[in-house]
């Protein structure tokens, strides 16, 4: 390592410890100090790490997750950037948290990353495995069209061809990768029903060949399953892991069959069944067996922001991020597999984190919430107002919904409720403001 880098190295170690000392959070900054003092001082601090990484559009900090843990039954030590800091600066200080001078043995690393940084941390940090999760329409403001967003995480893997993709087998934009890395496929390999069309606001679904819509012999949600073209020989790739069957499905927690074994998830939804099989999929790749996976897949605590669960008072409160359509509706499929009577806060914020433009929550599927027992409704964030109106125009008589136009109030308005259950789903920026307030009245351990 270079007298430059080394000094960058020990100085954004320094200021990590000491923001983490002064105010318990800070995830971002110490990187940044870091790369003003050497832009490449991320190649050598994570020289002696084999490294994983997980993009995409949703799934990035759950999967994540259950990647660490399925790592630490090969290597305790395993390292990750839970709080979902997730751009060049929160790498770099992920690899500055666990940085020791000397330390020569390997470790293991498993690192969310952010769509369009892929480019940025890849130049320097060169990946044992790439998971690719999916891609749909997301902050179109910074993202762009999804074929974009395809191309920023190509343009990723392209710079570290020997890198090993794992990618989602059941998406169809993951077809026919112009890469020259060496790619293997997992995705649910369910029972068949009937030819079915996708939705007809869902992405990437008609066939590149001959440009007709794609069809299914199964659906799992949105543009997500066996599809293939009815004109032409398109369809989905030859899966090397499978998700045999869900056998059991609530709104914390899954029973499934993979490669036909049982396994126990402690995330619930549908959407979280594929997050747990591209973690299975590495951990495979990593030679681990079943008894190692079905420990590992069976998360110890929440994740941060993602059907996190909060007592406040005595309301148990269940947080979910939201941030496009597709995970929005998937939130929404997932709180109506909750067994108790919940109240309902929905927030959103429209900083540069969250997107900007908030047309997508016309794409969201409101209607079915109207179609739900909930006994109350509230909306907060910056944008309650544009919730409300959707809202309204769900079915929700405008009477019935509650305002609370300050994240300051809402642990009390929530205090408030007469459920003992509460679904809070919120965007990013939105969200931490909530955890913020959780901290402050010593509801939350800490802040990240």
């Amino acid at each position: 390592m270079s007298l430059r880098s080394k000094m960058a190295a020990v100085v954004g170690k320094t200021v990590y410890m000491t923001v983490q000392t002064l105010t318990k959070g800070g995830s971002s900054f110490p990187g940044r100090v870091a790369l003003k003092l050497d832009p490449t001082v991320l190649e050598e601090i994570s020289k002696n790490y084999e490294v994983i990484i997980v993009t995409g559009t949703n799934g990035k900090t759950v999967t994540s997750a259950l990647m660490h843990n399925v790592l630490k039954q090969l290597d305790p030590d395993t390292i990750s950037n839970t709080t979902g800091a997730n751009m060049l600066q929160g790498i770099t200080s992920t690899f500055l948290k666990n940085y020791q001078p000397g330390r020569k043995e390997k470790r293991h690393a498993i690192l969310e990353v952010d769509e369009a940084s892929l480019v940025s941390i890849t130049e320097y940090v060169k990946p044992h495995a790439i998971v690719f999760t999916n891609v749909f329409r997301d902050q179109l403001d910074r993202y762009g069209e999804v074929y974009t967003t395809l191309k920023l995480m190509l343009d990723g893997a392209r710079l570290t061809p020997e890198t090993k993709l794992f990618v989602n087998g059941d998406a169809p934009i993951f077809h026919d990768l112009d890469v020259p890395n060496p790619v293997t496929y997992f995705g649910f390999d369910i029972e068949k029903g009937e030819a079915q069309e996708a939705q007809i606001n869902a992405t990437a679904t008609l066939c590149p060949h001959c440009k007709k819509p794609l069809k299914y012999n199964f659906i799992t949600y949105n543009n997500l399953g066996d599809y293939y073209c009815e004109t032409c020989d398109y369809k989905r790739p030859e899966l090397t892991y499978r998700l045999n069957e869900v056998t059991r499905l609530t709104d914390q927690e899954a029973d499934v069959q993979i490669d036909n074994d049982p396994y126990h998830l402690t995330v619930g939804g549908l959407y979280n069944s594929y997050n747990a099989l591209s973690a299975y999929a590495i951990g495979r790749e990593f030679g681990l067996s079943t008894e190692q996976l079905q420990r590992g897949l069976v998360l110890d605590q929440a994740v941060f922001g993602r059907q996190e669960a909060v007592m406040v008072g005595d309301k148990r409160v269940h947080v979910i991020l939201v941030k496009n359509p597709v995970g929005f509706n998937q939130a929404i499929e997932t709180i109506a597999l909750h067994e108790k009577e919940f109240s309902l806060f929905l927030l959103m914020n429209n900083h540069y984190a969250d997107g900007i433009d908030v047309s997508w929550i016309w794409d969201v599927n409101f209607e079915k919430l109207a179609e739900m027992p909930i006994p109350s409704y509230s909306v907060g964030g910056e944008r309650y107002y544009d919730l409300g109106v959707r809202l309204n125009v769900a079915g929700i008589p405008e009477d019935e919904i509650g305002i609370v136009p300050t994240i300051d109030g809402l642990i009390e308005a929530i205090q408030k409720e007469k459920t003992d259950d509460v679904y809070v789903l919120t965007t990013y920026t939105a969200m931490l403001r909530f955890r913020e307030e959780l901290y402050k009245n010593n509801m939350l351990k800490g802040k990240w």
